[in-house]
Parts: C-alpha cells; structure tokens; sequence
C-alpha cells in the first residue's frame, strides 16, 4: 500500500533527486525518495542492533568477574562483521 503525502525539498536536494530520474537510475522522484527512506531505516536498525550488541557487552563485563581483550576483541569483531554484512545486502 502507497501514501501520498506532500514533503518539502532543498533546491539542492531536489536537484539531486531529479538528476538521478534523468539518470535513468530511478523511475520517479517518488522512487528516490522511497530508496532513500528504505537506506535510513535499514542504518538506523544496524545502529540499534550495534547499541544493543554493546550494551550488552557491558551488561556481561558487569556482571561476570572477567572478560579478556581477546574474547571482548572477537566480539566487537563479530559485530562489525555483522554490520558488515547488513551493508552489503543493500
């Protein structure tokens, strides 16, 4: 299901957005926009689920006596891995 709905552009933003319609690499200005939209929500999930990683590395380095450098590194690594990834299936 589509919503119309009416929104406002900088010159620059609309510039950009049409030449990218002229381009052929969209259909639409709507289509732009709907990319764009779809690129924001996925960053912003990725920065959730990196938050909520974090957050619970730090939970666990609370709460267990020890965490060595090693095992926080491969964890960390694991995470960017993931982000990574999420990345590259756009």
């Amino acid at each position: 299901m589509t919503v119309k709905t009416s929104i406002s552009l900088t010159d620059e933003q609309e510039a950009y957005a049409r030449s990218l319609v002229t381009a052929g690499r969209y259909s639409s200005l709507s289509a732009v926009l709907q990319q764009g939209l779809e690129l924001l929500r996925r960053d912003n999930e990725a920065r959730d689920a990196e938050i909520t990683g974090l957050r619970a590395l730090i939970e666990r380095r609370h709460s267990e006596s020890f965490v060595s450098l090693e095992e926080s590194e491969r964890d960390i690594d694991a995470m960017l891995d993931n982000r990574r990834q999420d990345r590259a299936d756009l």
